[in-house]
């Protein structure tokens, strides 16, 4: 009975192990490098700020576009009271004055950019109780007055224009940095990516030599029991176990920290398990470094930001230019006034205004100001010409880099390649030896440490092609995998 019940609780065990695996292994979720890419893209902190810049640059637009159209405002002025005693030149007595007044503004405003006029239509319409002790009598009716206003600038430059122009390369230039930005991501999350998977390989190549190193174990203990060996030997099997026990564990260590470093990049809850799912298959790419360094030349977004960092600068010119300049000012005015203690007589004699008015502003002396201020915002220009053609000489020479580095890869692959089929032949090749007694312990875990080394090796090797593909499309933005463009998203949905 003893025995039977002894054997139902190891069953017992081995089912509540079992069922921990199974939800273990289905809470574990598995995560592929687009996958990654995607939350990345939704949840990374970098992302975030650089999608409400990007919101910030559209609105801000969207605000300027609107305020060139026809703004209309109505003010209201349902009750105004004044009593004042004031000096009156005209018959050189004080005099005392009641006015009770209301009235409403309406007001339509238009812009116009071709010229950077300003045309309002404006109607006062209002009723007015006003008394004078001067004449002693009282004035009341109602009174409308209609004009139509231009107020044209002249001899300066078009600032409605030029400010409608820089929102819209701020917005471009937000839309290419959001893109910018988004490739960066790509390029940090990929490396993240398949620095966990280079750990689960690692744990994944741990693990074997332990289990290869349990098997010696095995073999030496046999070995020394049967009195074949010496038990130096099992002293030597045993640190050997312990010694790939030990970088098992620190391998375990070392994984865990790199999912949690990964998903803290990507946004991911740290509670989160996951597994990383590579597809590291190389298949070897031909490069055309004519075609590589023509396509950086024409795709790279840095140069547009370069271009517009020009025309900023070109603007920041005419605006200099136009301190202390020679400007003026036209106005004109046409309106109709009438009034009547009617209200339906207040147009029945009515008066026309006009108005027209030029002014101009004539500089004298300004001490030098203007001419130095326009040569600092020459140098400004030349510089950022300057750093236009750095940019393109440094996309020149990193295209030029990647190349090399890729045709480097290359021969890294199939050399590692081979080192791992010459380190696994070599590994069983000595381990029969060890299991004849032919080979120590000590030996045969230099042949593992081999053997992992050379499968990390290549790993690894295979891990940085693939990134270094990546980074031609970053530098050229052409996948020369799939032969096709580029077309980072340069707009977002609100």
């Amino acid at each position: 009975m003893k025995h039977s019940g002894r054997i139902f609780k190891t069953q017992l065990l081995i089912l509540f192990m079992a069922v921990i695996c199974i939800s273990t292994l289905f809470s574990q979720q598995g995560l592929t490098l687009d996958q990654s890419l995607a939350v990345a893209e939704s949840n990374s902190p970098t992302m975030k700020k650089t999608r409400l810049s990007l919101i910030r640059s559209q609105e801000n637009l969207n605000a300027q576009n609107a305020s060139l159209k026809s703004n209309f405002s109505l003010t209201l002025n349902p009750i105004g009271y004044t009593q004042s005693r004031e000096f009156n030149d005209l018959i050189s007595k004080w005099n005392s004055r009641t006015t009770k007044e209301s009235y409403g503004l309406f007001t339509v405003s238009q812009p116009i950019v071709f010229t950077d006029a300003r045309i309002s239509l404006t109607n006062r319409f209002g009723y007015t109780d006003s008394y004078s002790e001067y004449s002693g009598s009282s004035t009341k009716g109602f009174s409308n007055n209609l004009s139509l206003n231009i107020d044209q600038p002249l001899f300066t430059y078009n600032r409605t224009r030029i400010q409608l122009k820089e929102l819209q390369l701020a917005l471009e230039n937000a839309q290419l940095n959001y893109a910018i930005q988004l490739l960066s991501l790509e390029k940090l999350v990929t490396q993240a990516f398949y620095f966990v998977y280079q750990q689960q390989q690692s744990l994944d190549i741990a693990n074997q030599a332990y289990q290869n190193m349990q098997k010696s174990y095995e073999v030496s203990r046999n070995k020394v029991e049967a009195g074949i060996s010496a038990r130096e030997e099992m002293f030597q099997a045993e640190l050997n176990l312990a010694t790939t026990k030990s970088d098992f564990e620190n391998k375990q260590v070392l994984l865990e920290n790199a999912k949690d470093d990964f998903k803290l990049m990507i946004g991911m809850s740290l509670y989160d398990d996951i597994l990383v799912i590579p597809n590291i298959a190389v298949d070897t790419v031909d490069v055309d470094i004519s075609f590589a360094i023509e396509q950086g030349l024409s795709n790279r977004m840095e140069l547009r930001q370069r271009a517009i960092n020009i025309e900023t600068s070109q603007f920041d010119l005419i605006q200099t230019k136009a301190l202390n300049e020679f400007k003026g000012s036209l106005g004109l005015s046409l309106g109709l006034f009438g009034d009547n203690q009617k209200f339906r007589d207040v147009y029945a004699s009515p008066t026309d205004n006009e108005t027209v008015s030029l002014s101009l502003t004539i500089p004298l002396w300004d001490w030098g100001e203007r001419k130095s201020r326009i040569k600092a915002s020459e140098a400004s220009i030349e510089t950022a010409n300057i750093t236009l053609e750095e940019e393109q000489n440094n996309i020149i020479l990193d295209v030029r880099k990647v190349y090399r580095n890729l045709l480097n890869l290359q021969n890294q692959i199939i050399i590692a390649r081979q080192s791992v089929t010459n380190a696994q032949l070599t590994y069983d090749l000595n381990l029969e030896k060890y299991k004849n007694g032919d080979l120590t312990g000590m030996d045969l875990n230099i042949y593992q440490n081999q053997l992992s080394e050379k499968q990390l090796t290549y790993t690894n090797s295979l891990i940085s092609y693939k990134l270094e593909l990546l980074n031609l499309k970053i530098q050229t933005l052409y996948d020369f995998e799939k032969k096709t463009a580029v077309s980072p998203v340069m707009t977002i949905e609100k």
